[in-house]
Parts: C-alpha cells; sequence; structure tokens
C-alpha cells in the first residue's frame, strides 16, 4: 500500500509497467472532468472507473482484495475513510470474475482521502475504501485499476 499527494505520485514510476501508464495519463489529464463508468487507458491492463458513491460505516465492514489489479483510489469530491490489513479470515471467497474476496480481521492502517490524496492498495492487500468521515456521506471517486498479475498468480514484467 502507498499513500501520498497526486503531487508526489511520479515519485512511484518504475515500480510497474503498467503503474508508469497510469502515472503518464494521470498527469496529462483530469479525471475529473470523466463521465462517470469506465475509461480505458490501456484496454484491460489499464482503466478507470468513475463513480458516485454512497460511503459506509468502517465499523463491522469486510476488507476487499484482488488478484489481478492494484486499485489507485482517488476522491475527485468529498473524502473518505480508508483502512488496510496485512490479513484476515475469509469473509466471501475470492471470485476470477470480479477480482474481488472478501476478509475480516483487524486494521493496522487507516487514512483519509480527499483534498489531493490518493491510496495505491496492492494484489493481494486487503483494503477498506468508501468508509465515512465525519463530513461525508457520499463522494464522486476515480478507482484506477492497473493489471498486475496474471491470473495464476504471477507478476506481470
Amino acid at each position: 500500500m502507498i499513500t501520498d499527494t497526486l503531487q508526489n505520485l511520479p515519485r512511484y514510476r518504475g515500480l510497474h509497467k503498467n503503474l508508469d501508464v497510469a502515472i503518464r495519463w494521470l498527469m496529462a489529464h483530469d479525471p475529473a472532468a470523466l463521465p462517470n463508468g469506465r475509461t480505458e487507458i490501456d484496454g484491460d491492463r489499464v482503466f478507470i472507473n468513475v463513480m458516485d458513491a454512497a460511503l459506509r460505516d468502517a465499523e463491522g465492514a469486510a476488507f476487499e482484495y484482488h488478484h489481478r489489479y492494484a486499485d489507485l483510489q482517488i476522491d475527485l469530491t468529498g473524502s473518505e475513510q480508508w483502512g488496510w490489513a496485512a490479513a484476515g479470515a475469509e469473509d466471501k471467497p475470492y471470485d476470477g470474475e470480479t477480482d474481488a474476496g472478501f476478509v475480516t480481521g483487524p486494521e493496522q492502517a487507516a487514512g483519509t482521502l480527499g483534498d489531493g490524496r490518493f491510496a495505491l492498495f496492492f494484489p493481494g492487500e486487503p483494503h477498506k475504501p468508501s468508509c465515512r468521515t465525519p463530513d461525508c456521506d457520499t463522494v464522486r471517486k476515480a478507482v484506477v485499476k492497473i493489471e498486475m498479475l496474471h491470473n495464476k498468480g504471477a507478476y506481470l514484467e
């Protein structure tokens, strides 16, 4: 997991070729100008889902994880809390069609998105996005999906 400001996003170039594609695109375009829905940057390797999201209570919410994609989460309006866990007990098994599974367990890190901050959750990292902040119940957000793993679990080069 990486959390930082969008201004510092270029510092993470070189970690993965598909992350580099996402960074280049984000430095040249404004995701807030996109319509809701999916916008392809590099086919299924890098794309953005823009959405209006109702936020949920963090307490009792399960952590999601992915095998194929990293999630680069950016709030376009409003702010949300996020949580991260090193591991958890299976709550809902991984589904390869949706590239998502859910676990429960203790939260080891948390933070707030909005005001130009992002959170990048790598494949296999349990994370809990879209949680209420004291002043916000809904957000407009962009989730950049960055392919990093083959379906067999091997890192892409």
